[in-house]
């Protein structure tokens, strides 16, 4: 008797490759950049989709850098302080601060290094002490890959142009905000001014130093006593370089497409107050202001491109603490508390989120003295990728 045939099996299928259209599309998903950087570890394949420009740029425009903690500047080395538990990015910033010590900065030059800006992952730095010089050195480092540029001196007979005074002046260098974030090119603005004018220099680290950005008298931008005006570290916001004017309730505002110097009056009140301006989005600014080691702050509006000086108080914002406003970056205002026991200042950093004026606090620290503080976001693990 014939014995029946099997049936034949079918032929197994064959799992379709992933093309980048289909990784992009699940990579986007992702909304940890750890988990990102995991992935972009684990293969060449997955490493090259990461790292291509569009999905950079499609990946940021989804998912905001994090909000990971802060460097300090001080007597004593400040470092990096990563967000800590319960805040919510407490992980990654635990991760990040595992992950690398380019934050220490020890793999610069010979000198007393300084933290003046963040932007874009990168950190600007300058040399505390340069003698009499009127430019001072300058680095940018990833702190990532660990590698830096050192910027060249302003050559002298730009300065010469700008007939800066060495007695009097005072400096001050800021990193420009790329609008493509994948961009390995940066500029670096840098102020100078005396008892008589104020002068932007423009570095690229494509093509250094091209010319003078702008030139203006303390005058034309309505500043008549600048021996008394003591100018904040600069906060970006809406193309501009905003500056508060101690003793005066005035902010100075470097308008980056346009180069033009402008000044803003505040709303009348104690000069001693502290005051933070930022974007409070739909074409309105948002002004912070409190009295220093006060419970609560005050949270003002104003359209953006309104002539008269009238701004609007939205609300009082009660503080877990006494604090002191310090600065505005991406979105956020920080804030801090400090408390004196022999001769050590213990502070806690907080941060409020403009969009919900929701408090939390960041990190803490102890240091006698404490400069100022620059907010650190993102841990993308392509900001490794980028030339220095």
């Amino acid at each position: 008797m014939a014995s029946r045939r099997q049936p034949a099996a079918p032929p197994e299928r064959q799992t379709p490759p992933l093309n980048d259209e289909l990784l992009e599309d699940i990579f986007l998903r992702l909304s940890s950049p750890i988990d990102l950087a995991r992935v972009s570890a684990s293969c060449f394949a997955f490493r090259h989709v990461i790292s291509e420009p569009h999905f950079l740029r499609q990946y940021r425009a989804i998912h905001p850098p994090l909000l990971l903690g802060c460097l300090l500047d001080g007597f004593r080395p400040g470092g990096f302080r990563p967000a800590v538990a319960p805040h919510p990015n407490a992980t990654a910033a635990r991760a990040l601060a595992g992950a690398t010590t380019g934050f220490n900065f020890n793999y610069l030059p010979l000198g007393r290094w300084m933290c003046t800006d963040i932007c874009d992952g990168r950190v600007l730095l300058r040399q505390r002490c340069n003698g009499s010089a009127v430019s001072p050195d300058l680095a940018v480092c990833d702190p990532l890959s660990r590698r830096y540029l050192l910027i060249p001196p302003i050559p002298d007979d730009i300065i010469a142009s700008t007939h800066v005074q060495k007695r009097g002046f005072s400096f001050g260098a800021f990193l420009v905000p790329s609008s493509n974030l994948e961009d390995t090119w940066f500029k670096v603005v840098a102020r100078m001014s005396d008892m008589e004018r104020l002068v932007i220099y423009i570095f690229s680290s494509e093509f250094g130093y091209r010319s003078v950005g702008t030139s203006t008298s303390w005058g034309d931008v309505g500043v008549n006593d600048p021996a008394t005006s003591y100018q904040y570290w600069a906060r970006y916001d809406h193309r501009c370089f905003l500056w508060n004017e101690a003793n005066r309730n005035q902010v100075l505002k470097l308008d980056i497409n346009t180069m033009e110097f402008s000044s803003t009056d505040l709303p009348p009140g104690d000069i001693w107050r502290h005051v933070v301006t930022a974007d409070a989005a739909e074409g309105r600014l948002a002004m912070f202001t409190m009295i220093k080691n006060s419970t609560t702050v005050s949270y003002y509006t104003k359209n953006e491109g309104q002539r008269t000086n009238e701004w609007q108080l939205e609300k009082t914002i009660p503080l877990p603490c006494q604090c002191k406003l310090l600065c505005a970056s991406a979105g956020y205002i920080f804030l801090m508390s400090t408390k004196k026991r022999d001769m050590t200042i213990f502070s806690a950093i907080y941060s409020l989120e403009i969009k919900t004026l929701k408090v939390e606090r960041l990190c803490s620290t102890e240091m006698l003295y404490a400069y100022h503080v620059h907010p650190y976001f993102g841990f993308p693990p392509f900001l490794s990728l980028r030339r220095i």
